[in-house]
């Protein structure tokens, strides 16, 4: 069971959670943009249901300071470097983005590699702050020291999850928004499917034997390890791996944050790495802004096996549930509401 919550209500009950734990009111509005976007979008696994779980505690064991400033250690013009000094990463990732973005306006082309930084969320809503700037924005994020997934043929985890994140304008259209881990799946599906006492699909999970793993919950137990994009090695897991080291190299390599093959311990995301990228194309030619809205235009227009189900881009689907929500309401699941009200209630308390 659902409660639908108006979206504007929604944001003002998580700006004033983070609000009441010290996180200045800008900020907390900007967090909590980006948290819900996860329930707005459908993308839930990134949701409400890591306010209580992941982002409260972070603040509450002092693993991320609320009144921090993010501070620029190295200033090239188009290229920064700069140091989150655990800010919530819901925040410091997209001033990350809209810092990219202000150089992109000068330089055509704007950079941010950020260390220091806590969990971001929605790598693909940080990307997408680019769009509205008429940018195309791209985002790589390590998982600080956090150990997930082992490479193929490996006895032990190596790497977390790796996100990446690419959003580009669609003229009129929702904006084209590929976000996406570089392991099979992140793992707030598999405990989305835990929660639902739902089995998943072989390939997402596996023992350590190699065999599939369909019980969710086995993940939790530390009875099966995640797997990386291509599942096997004979269809493709190396690319998902490369993937995952690419933005290992991108994400924290480069700012000299927190490398998962280099952690002491393992379990904790402490120290995450991100990469926030814009490029401003309309400084380099004239026609992008009309050629893209022709691109996406000419995907939604392909010829579909089957009408009912017509052809769409990364990006589509959560716009449209996007708008339907704003206008009528976020579904939250009840366990989370109780969450969410719980929380509020210690504002006022």
């Amino acid at each position: 069971m659902t409660v639908l919550v108006p979206y504007r209500a929604l944001l003002s009950m998580v700006a004033r959670i983070f609000a009441c734990r010290g996180v200045p009111e800008d900020r907390a509005a900007i967090a909590a943009t980006a948290l819900c976007h996860g329930d707005l979008t459908g993308v839930t696994s990134h949701g409400l249901v890591n306010l209580a779980r992941l982002y409260l505690p972070l603040l509450d064991q002092g693993r991320a300071d609320p009144r921090a400033d993010m501070v620029v250690r190295t200033d090239l013009g188009a290229c920064v470097f700069a140091d989150a000094r655990r800010t919530l990463g819901l925040w410091s990732a997209s001033q990350a983005v809209e810092l990219a973005c202000a150089r992109a306006s000068r330089h055509g082309i704007g950079m941010v590699s950020l260390r220091g930084a806590t969990h971001i969320g929605c790598a693909g809503h940080h990307a997408g702050r680019a769009v509205t700037h008429g940018m195309i924005g791209l985002i790589a994020s390590n998982c600080g020291g956090q150990r997930i997934a082992p490479p193929p043929g490996g006895a032990a985890a190596m790497l977390g999850t790796n996100p990446l994140a690419l959003a580009c304008p669609a003229g009129d259209a929702h904006p084209f928004v590929l976000d996406m881990s570089t392991t099979v799946v992140p793992t707030g599906r598999v405990r989305a499917a835990a929660r639902e006492g739902k089995p998943i699909p072989p390939g997402w999970l596996a023992a350590e034997d190699g065999s599939p793993v369909t019980d969710p919950a086995a993940f939790d137990r530390g009875e099966a390890r995640l797997l990386w994009l291509g599942s096997d090695p004979e269809t493709g897991a190396y690319k998902g791996f490369g993937l995952g080291l690419l933005v290992e190299v991108l994400g924290a390599l480069l700012p000299g944050a927190a490398l998962g093959a280099m952690s002491a311990d393992g379990d904790r995301d402490d120290d995450i790495g991100v990469m926030a990228l814009a490029l401003a194309p309309d400084l380099l030619r004239a026609g992008f802004a009309d050629d893209a809205a022709a691109l996406f235009a000419a995907v939604r227009d392909w010829p579909a096996q089957d009408p009912a189900a017509p052809i769409v881009y990364p990006g589509w689907h959560e716009g449209e549930r996007a708008a339907r929500r704003r206008a009528q309401g976020v579904p939250v699941p009840d366990a989370v509401y109780g969450e969410l009200t719980a929380a509020m209630e210690r504002t006022t308390g």
